[in-house]
C-alpha cells in the first residue's frame, strides 16, 4: 500500500492538470511557449502516473478497471467485478 502522502500528491496533480487543461490547449494552439513555461510544472499531463484507485500501487495498473493486477485478482475471485469470471477449460 502506498503512503497517504504519495496518493495525495497524485490526486493534487490530477486536479492541477484538469484545472489548466483548457488554458494549456489554448496556449499550445497559439504557439505561446513563454506563457506555457509560466504554468505550474504539475499542470502538465506528462507528470501524472497511473496508480491503483484503491491501494495506490504504481505497478501492474490496468487502465480498463483503474486498479492494479493484485487488487483486480482479489476482487474478481470474490465476484466483485461484474462480467469477470475465472477461466477454466
Amino acid at each position: 500500500m502506498a503512503r497517504e502522502s504519495i496518493k495525495a500528491r497524485e490526486r493534487k496533480r490530477e486536479r492541477l492538470v484538469a484545472k489548466y487543461a483548457k488554458k494549456r490547449a489554448e496556449l499550445k494552439a497559439a504557439g505561446d511557449y513563454e506563457a506555457l513555461d509560466k504554468l505550474p510544472k504539475n499542470a502538465s499531463p506528462v507528470r501524472l502516473h497511473n496508480r491503483c484507485k484503491l491501494t495506490g500501487r504504481p505497478k501492474g495498473y490496468m487502465r480498463k478497471f483503474g486498479i492494479n493486477r493484485v487488487t483486480f485478482r482479489e476482487m474478481a475471485s470474490a465476484g466483485k467485478i461484474p462480467g469477470i469470471t475465472k477461466s477454466s477449460w
